[in-house]
């Protein structure tokens, strides 16, 4: 039925309607895919006002917009939202942090590599810009220095290991084109046809002879590429030769240079200023690899940008596109890809199409009936909040994000944010090199909000907190309110409200002030508060 409706829809509406309404015509497709199926209903304001607020900016709603955004009445507040957080301030650090897990996966943090990604998207830089700054040897651009640190990470020595080229290579692939080429390193991959040796090894060529000259300033070079990279397969000891090679495109010529010329500027030692060479392969890399004809480059980033906020990919797991994993909503897949390379391949622009479709608002809360199978997209997804967005919005939830953001010490009893960062990412983060993707509750976790002094003192008053204003409020009602609209962003049940009105009913002050503390701690704790559902 719904496939009928949608076709319908796209057939017969005006043509200027859907040229102007790309979430339209992903609710349509989305709608045509539903089969036997029927899609959750919208997401109630407070749902919604929570999912918008984490995704666009990485923390859960301030109490007086929550308060705000409920009282009013006016049909077109949702947009209103939408619009103030996409040219707000937040979207930027947002996306920086949310890139950065997707690019580093944990691998480590550096200065000058945040400011490049919160500057980049700052100015909505296109996608395919930003990553030949990432894949080229070094930026003529001081700005641009930053986005070295992709590369001058994973040519790091750790320890007594050489440097993990076949890491780098399956992170191209990867996190750039969608293909996970690992198993095929040293043959054929076994149980996905499409995935050849030859791919892996024409990616492997463009970056093994790169090296990490400076570390700290993440300064890059390369030795010459003089002919091409030799292989075989483990299994049929076949000599076999590739030149860099893009997956899915020809082989770079690789040019004959005479011995001793293949600098254009020779390198220095001394000064470990990197050179230039007359043919860099990494340069080549950078050109050939983020090109708007590249399919694979493009799929995958809309693919990522998708899995962002719909919590799951049209193409999935992310790194496996391949015939026999095809796309849930191939037509989606095309028409999304279309219109980000027609916009400029401007992340941004493709989050705020994204969310404005009634896909993204619906409820999270499964319909009547048969469940819809995740990848029919006709039930919102629960997201794993980031280490990032759960501090943010603890700190929000406490009152004491200001005061953790200007904190120098722990003298004035506030953890600097950049140390409560760190303990968050050590509690809540996946292991290095693995995608963050999946709710997954730790031990180590649940210990870490459990005994933590600087978690134990955000529920303690202070002056401007909310566990002060809360222990100075009389109402009982009006504190269980608060309590849920502040932290969870919705009105408590009735039996909800009854229950912990009790709890607080009839109390002295000393023993009041701990159970709100109490209660404010375990809706920290909780699943609701550590999802975006």
């Amino acid at each position: 039925m719904y496939k009928a409706i949608a076709l319908c829809l796209l057939a017969f509406a005006p043509t200027s309607v859907y040229a102007q309404s790309l979430a339209d015509k992903i609710d349509a497709l989305i709608l045509a895919g539903a089969g036997e199926y029927t899609p959750s209903s919208d997401s109630e304001d407070g749902e919604f006002l929570r999912r918008i607020w984490l995704d666009l900016a990485g923390r859960i709603p301030p109490l007086e917009v929550v308060d705000a955004f409920f009282a009013d009445p006016s049909s077109d507040k949702r947009g209103k939202m939408i619009d103030r957080l996409l040219a707000g301030d937040d979207l930027p650090d947002r996306l920086a942090d949310r890139f950065n897990i997707v690019l580093m996966e944990r691998l480590g943090d550096h200065p000058a590599w945040s400011k490049w990604l919160k500057q980049s998207f700052r100015n909505s830089e296109p996608w395919d810009g930003m990553v030949r700054d990432i894949l080229a040897v070094q930026s003529a651009d001081a700005k641009r220095a930053g986005a070295s640190y992709f590369l001058s990470k994973r040519l790091e020595n750790y320890g007594q290991n050489a440097v993990d080229y076949p890491g780098l290579t399956r992170d191209l692939g990867r996190l750039f084109l969608g293909i996970n080429l690992q198993c095929a390193q040293c043959h054929d991959h076994l149980t996905v046809a499409e995935y050849k040796q030859s791919q892996f090894q024409g990616l492997f060529a463009y970056v093994q002879n790169a090296t990490l000259l400076d570390e700290k300033a993440m300064t890059i070079g390369e030795k010459p590429t003089v002919a091409k990279l030799d292989y075989q397969s483990v299994f049929r000891k076949v000599p076999k030769q590739t030149a860099p090679a893009i997956p899915g495109r020809a082989e770079l010529a690789i040019p004959t240079i005479a011995k001793g010329e293949e600098y254009a500027v020779k390198p220095d030692a001394k000064t470990k200023a990197a050179g230039k060479l007359k043919f860099s392969p990494l340069d080549e890399l950078a050109k050939e690899l983020p090109r708007r004809d590249n399919p694979r480059f493009v799929h995958n980033i809309v693919n990522r940008v998708w899995f962002i906020v719909m919590g799951r990919g049209l193409v999935h797991p992310l790194d496996l596109f391949h015939s026999d994993n095809p796309a849930s909503h191939p037509e989606l897949l095309e028409l999304l890809s279309k219109e980000f390379v027609a916009h400029d391949t401007n992340v941004r622009w493709l989050i705020g199409e994204l969310v404005r479709t009634k896909t993204y608002q619906r409820s999270s809360r499964v319909p009547s009936g048969k469940e819809p199978p995740p990848e029919s997209f006709l039930t919102m997804a629960e997201k794993r909040l980031s280490p990032e967005q759960l501090l943010h919005s603890v700190l929000e939830a406490t009152g004491e994000r200001t005061r953790s953001m200007t904190a120098k010490s722990a003298a004035d009893k506030t953890v600097p944010l950049d140390l409560l960062r760190a303990k968050f990412v050590k509690a809540f983060a996946g292991p290095a090199r693995e995608p963050e993707e999946e709710v997954s509750p730790s031990l180590k976790a649940a210990l870490y909000l459990l005994n933590d002094t600087s978690i134990l003192s955000l529920l303690q008053p202070e002056t401007g907190n909310r566990m002060s204003r809360l222990a100075g409020m009389k109402n009982d009602s009006e504190v269980v309110k608060e309590l849920y609209r502040a932290i969870l962003s919705r009105d408590p049940s009735s039996e909800e409200s009854k229950s912990m009105s009790e709890r607080l009913r009839g109390t002295t002050a000393q023993i009041r002030t701990k159970a709100i503390g109490q209660m404010m701690w375990a809706m920290l704790a909780s699943m609701e508060f550590s999802v975006n559902h």
